[in-house]
């Protein structure tokens, strides 16, 4: 008998709009998946190449012990370079370092956690391991069977093989790709498995447009991001406009968390962490877990923080003012209240106004600090703040 859980895939790809010629997906993989943006851990951005079954138990291990489970972070994402060869009957084997992807399945699982997996649509995938091209049911099989709960499908080689049959024409590899991701959503269906499906093509043909008719419960809006401020805010404030395509079920996904890898100030992962929950992101952590600091912590777990992110409207905030490189960001929350983001994109500390009647007020509002977890008390008509450079003072209003 299967076992009957939910499983997401993730998969990148480069897009830029063709809403076209695919059959719609059963509206139950949008809506009872991933109802809030998925959160965890992925293991790219520390470990890369490296990650072994050790890694992911302590990753596991380290979600309970340091209270981010509890504070909604419940994936453990293994990222590219699981992978093994085929077997004679062409099933998928993992390498030697995952000896037994059920075992550590069941581990993750043992802990209050779920388990992610990496694949491709291509033969290989980014790191030059087997992908799931021509394997797609036998993989999706394969995964259930393990007890996988969540899907990155990273499209990587696949870009070859659009290349190559598409005969230069864009349109026609624009039509394969979403083919090449409603062909594992509908084998991840087949399993009868719930897997979030997350699809990694960086954006490619304005994959917000066409995520959903493929499946995707996620789908990367940007290229990959790296631990510097620069390229963060590049793809975080690059999400402008994007709100409307984000619900529940269906997310926007601008890449993983770099909070805690050392390259950023802590100023600089306010802002990120803010900016993601703003967006209403998925929270993938991507650091070591085990050698967390204090502020690394009290950034990641700031549940007031992580409640703007996880708020059950589904709603995605979006910018609704800027002046130069002061930027005033709000998203609507299911209680009535706002949450209002100020950034300071600059090089110093500057004061910045929001104007209430911009983010939807035309009375007073009760306002409280997310960050300070202090009450500020009833606000008119305006809120001045001095933002630290390339820092964030993030508000939650309520009439």
């Amino acid at each position: 008998m299967r076992l009957h859980r939910p499983v997401f895939v993730v998969g990148c790809m480069w897009v830029t709009a063709i809403v076209a010629l695919l059959p719609s997906s059963p509206a139950h993989a949008q809506t009872t998946l991933a109802s809030t943006p998925p959160m965890g851990w992925n293991s790219w951005n520390h470990f890369a190449k490296k990650v072994t079954d050790a890694d992911v138990r302590a990753a596991a291990d380290a979600l309970v012990a340091s209270g981010m489970r509890d504070a909604g972070y419940i994936y453990v994402n293994i990222d590219d370079t699981w992978e093994g060869q085929r077997d004679a009957q062409g099933n998928i084997q993992t390498n030697s370092k995952f000896p037994d992807m059920k075992a550590l399945a069941d581990y993750v699982h043992s802990k209050g956690l779920k388990l992610g997996i990496y694949s491709s649509p291509g033969p290989k995938t980014c790191a030059g391991y087997e992908g799931s091209y021509g394997h797609e049911q036998q993989d999706a099989d394969t995964y259930a069977k393990w007890g996988v709960d969540y899907l990155k499908y990273d499209l990587c080689s696949y870009r070859n093989v659009m290349k190559t049959e598409s005969n230069g024409d864009q349109q026609k590899a624009w039509t394969m790709m979403q083919q090449a991701y409603e062909k594992m959503h509908q084998a991840l269906l087949n399993t009868h498995r719930p897997i979030v499906y997350s699809l990694c093509q960086y954006g490619w043909d304005a994959v917000w447009n066409w995520g959903p008719k493929v499946g995707g419960n996620l789908w990367r809006t940007t290229g990959d991001i790296s631990d510097n401020y620069d390229r963060m805010s590049l793809i975080g404030f690059s999400q402008a406009g994007l709100a409307k395509y984000a619900a529940p079920g269906r997310w926007n996904d601008p890449d993983m968390l770099e909070v805690g890898n050392g390259r950023m100030k802590p100023d600089e992962y306010r802002t990120h962490m803010s900016l993601w929950a703003m967006l209403a992101a998925p929270l993938l952590a991507g650091n070591d877990l085990s050698k967390m600091d204090d502020t690394t912590k009290s950034i990641l777990m700031n549940k007031e923080v992580i409640a703007v992110d996880q708020d059950a409207l589904g709603v995605q905030g979006d910018r609704v003012h800027a002046t130069g490189p002061f930027e005033v960001w709000m998203k609507p929350l299911q209680d009535g209240s706002k949450a209002v983001a100020l950034f300071n994109r600059s090089e110093s500390d500057y004061p910045i106004t929001v104007q209430l009647k911009d983010v939807g007020f035309d009375g007073p509002v009760q306002a409280r600090d997310l960050w300070s977890h202090a009450d500020l008390g009833t606000l008119n008509g305006s809120y001045t703040v001095v933002v630290p450079r390339h820092g964030v003072v993030m508000l939650r209003l309520k009439p």
